[in-house]
């Protein structure tokens, strides 16, 4: 993965405009980071993903374009643009690029 610089202060941006899609990759671009949580910008191509894994604090996916099938808990959901899902604290949870997506993926600890 790669991350590149935040989110510039005081300015409108597309969301979907500012993290493009790399061949056989998953690229990433942190927007916002704080002591409170992250603001991540992804963008996967096809049959990328990320293994099962958890983490200590909630995680809120929105999808921008493309769909993606998430595992949370051993559950399956799929979701598209304009979509949201939530991933509780402390609950595995894996994504699964089956076609090309953008996702905002917001991070609150606490």
């Amino acid at each position: 993965m790669e991350a590149t610089r935040g989110l510039p202060p005081s300015e409108a941006a597309r969301l979907e405009t500012l993290v493009d899609w790399a061949a056989g990759s998953v690229v990433s671009r942190t927007l916002a980071q704080s002591p409170a949580g992250t603001v991540t910008l992804f963008a996967f191509d096809a049959g990328q993903g990320l293994s099962e894994h958890q983490a200590p604090y909630d995680a809120l996916v929105h999808v921008l374009a493309g769909r993606v099938e998430l595992t949370i808990g051993g559950r399956k959901v799929v979701a598209g643009p304009g979509e949201m899902v939530r991933m509780p604290a402390n609950v595995p949870h894996a994504v699964d690029a089956r076609e090309r997506f953008k996702m905002l993926l917001t991070m609150i600890r606490g």
